[in-house]
């Protein structure tokens, strides 16, 4: 496709929905990193958002590039917005979980499998074996 011709609608929602996607992950990335932030990160974003790929399937300048950018903005600030939301709906978490993991404890009658991965800011997580059902 050259930069003159127009993009079908099904070709502008395909880009779309693959920016969103890639925005979705990106942001999921970097919010549940383990490590220091480091200078060759920006770099590995800037590939995978603006990368060889990317422009090999939607040229620059074309209605698909600009279909993919929104979907990726779409993506990106839509997973910051469903946590808002999340968190806003919770009772166990308050905007204090934005900026270091806190969250209210356990009661006595809640519990978490073994086995079942944290998430979140590399928080551990108390398990408790006994409310699990024997297995056979």
């Amino acid at each position: 496709m050259t930069a003159t011709e127009t993009a079908t609608l099904i070709q502008l929602l395909g880009a779309g929905a693959f920016g969103i996607l890639v925005g979705w992950y990106v942001y999921y990335i970097n919010r549940y990193r383990t490590g220091n932030v480091q200078l060759s990160d920006l770099g590995t974003l800037i590939g995978i958002i603006g990368g060889g790929a990317v422009l090999a399937l939607f040229k620059a300048g074309t209605d698909l590039f600009g279909a993919y950018g929104i979907g990726l903005a779409i993506g990106f600030f839509g997973y910051f917005i469903t946590l808002i939301c999340m968190v806003s709906y919770s009772k166990n978490f308050n905007v204090d979980w934005f900026l270091d993991g806190r969250r209210k404890a356990a009661t006595e009658d809640e519990v978490i499998p073994p086995g079942t991965a944290a998430s979140g800011l590399g928080m551990s997580v108390k398990t408790d074996d006994k409310h699990l059902p024997k297995q056979g």
